[in-house]
């Protein structure tokens, strides 16, 4: 692990949480696409208030990035790289964008927690990331939902 202030983290995680200590080292991720969005979303998966996040699966494909798994731990950073929290994921599943519902929606604690509101933010950030690969985001994509809780 690069990221010194993860490591630090996963350090003292582990010395508390002997019985993890043969898991691999977690992947150290931030939050969207932008500092202001990654900042926010670090304080909210911090605070416990953000527990899901979603990928597009085509961009995980794209960027050649290995599928989520349930038990992956994972060292949050703000955009600076400075760790905020440990977080492990509880479940995994792959669903249509249009199939997102209410109840999802709100596990991601952003904005009002609205499921306009995650169209709206998520179908930006999907036309974004997908854009340098010459694609676009449609209704009957594959997102991974991914739903987590903090553990440190």
């Amino acid at each position: 692990m690069e990221n010194a202030s993860a490591r630090n983290m996963w350090g003292d995680y582990l010395d508390k949480h002997l019985e993890d200590a043969f898991h691999d080292a977690p992947e150290v991720i931030h939050f969207c696409d932008n500092q202001k969005d990654a900042d926010l979303c670090a304080d909210l998966a911090k605070k416990g208030i953000k527990k899901a996040t979603t990928d597009s699966l085509l961009g995980l494909q794209l960027r050649k990035e290995a599928l989520p798994k349930i038990g992956d731990f994972k060292v949050v950073t703000n955009w600076e790289g400075e760790a905020q929290c440990i977080i492990k994921l509880i479940s995994v599943k792959l669903k249509p964008y249009f199939n997102i519902d209410e109840q999802y929606a709100a596990l991601e604690g952003e904005g009002d927690k609205s499921l306009s509101y995650w169209k709206k933010t998520h179908w930006d950030y999907y036309t974004r990331e997908l854009e340098p690969f010459n694609r676009k985001p449609n209704e009957s994509m594959i997102v991974v939902c991914q739903e987590f809780e903090k553990i440190f």
